[in-house]
């Protein structure tokens, strides 16, 4: 899980004075604006980053990464799970080794090509469909999965993945340094519109 709280980010200790000059509402109001705007187009960058990383589809990653806005700024802010009341942005996702069959894969003779990570490459051995060559059908009770005979006989098969795991990826390499750049680059200066917007122009 990503994690965005105001107090966290680099930056905002020059606003200080400002927030201190609106009441309770008001400042966690402005607070929980700022968060779910930036929050918002760090998920949008993340997403973009993860389908480089990954190999998968725009929409797969879409709907796989899931965000949690702040909210309740007119109630009294809790970090305790059970609390009314949140000052944070999280992304968050689940799930596990993800199949082969959802990068693009294709059967060849040699076994079936694919492109976890966006990098095609062979696994040889392994096939999707039944049949001889060139006439292939697909196989029943397979699903377009990868499989892979483990022995000379039909069976046992081997279901083959990708190595590719959304929960993990989303927090190395590119798609977390997007979110944090992200956050680093925008939050404060939302912070101060929404100040603004709320402070009627009195910081102006």
């Amino acid at each position: 899980m990503l994690t965005m709280t105001w107090q966290d980010m680099a930056g905002l200790s020059r606003l200080a004075n400002a927030l201190g000059q609106l009441d309770g509402p008001k400042k966690n109001l402005a607070l929980q604006r700022a968060l779910n705007h930036t929050g918002d187009k760090a998920r949008t960058q993340v997403v973009r980053a993860l389908v480089v990383q990954t190999g998968l589809r725009y929409g797969v990653i879409r709907r796989a990464v899931k965000a949690g806005r702040a909210f309740g700024a007119r109630s009294e802010f809790s970090h305790h799970p059970e609390g009314k009341a949140s000052l944070a942005y999280t992304l968050s996702t689940t799930g596990g080794d993800i199949s082969l069959k959802f990068f693009k894969a294709r059967e060849t003779r040699a076994g079936v090509s694919a492109a976890p990570r966006g990098k095609r490459m062979l696994f040889p051995g392994s096939f999707i469909k039944g049949g001889q060559f060139p006439n292939r059908v697909t196989a029943q009770g397979l699903n377009g999965h990868i499989y892979r005979r483990l022995g000379r006989s039909r069976g046992p098969l081997e279901l083959k993945d990708s190595g590719v795991i959304i929960p993990v990826e989303m927090l190395e390499g590119a798609s977390a340094a997007a979110f944090l750049d992200t956050v680093n680059k925008h939050l404060p200066d939302r912070v101060m519109y929404e100040i603004e917007v709320l402070g009627m122009g009195f910081f102006s």
